[in-house]
């Protein structure tokens, strides 16, 4: 199994669909997952997303699709963070 890189796709058209994204990283690896973030209390696009590649795929998507521009934004790409999981639970004094 192959490992699987996540990046950070940032600046994104709030018109952009996941066929989109996949269609923008895939000449440059195989895309495993693409996921576009939508603000929860809208539903609306938040303008960024992430996309799963394999690493070899992640590092030339990385230098390739950064900077690009896509329906006149200029997207940027970076290695996705791992989130800090925080406690969740009731709210206590």
């Amino acid at each position: 199994m192959t490992a699987t890189t996540t990046l950070h796709v940032g600046n994104l058209p709030f018109t952009v669909t996941e066929a989109e994204l996949r269609a923008l990283f895939a000449p440059h690896g195989d895309v495993q997952s693409v996921n576009l973030v939508t603000d929860r209390d809208t539903g609306r696009p938040s303008g960024f997303g992430f996309v799963g590649m394999d690493e070899a795929g992640a590092q030339q998507a990385l230098a390739a699709v950064d900077g690009q521009v896509l329906q006149g934004r200029p997207v940027r790409v970076s290695p996705a963070q791992q989130r800090q999981r925080q406690g969740g639970g009731p709210f206590r004094r």
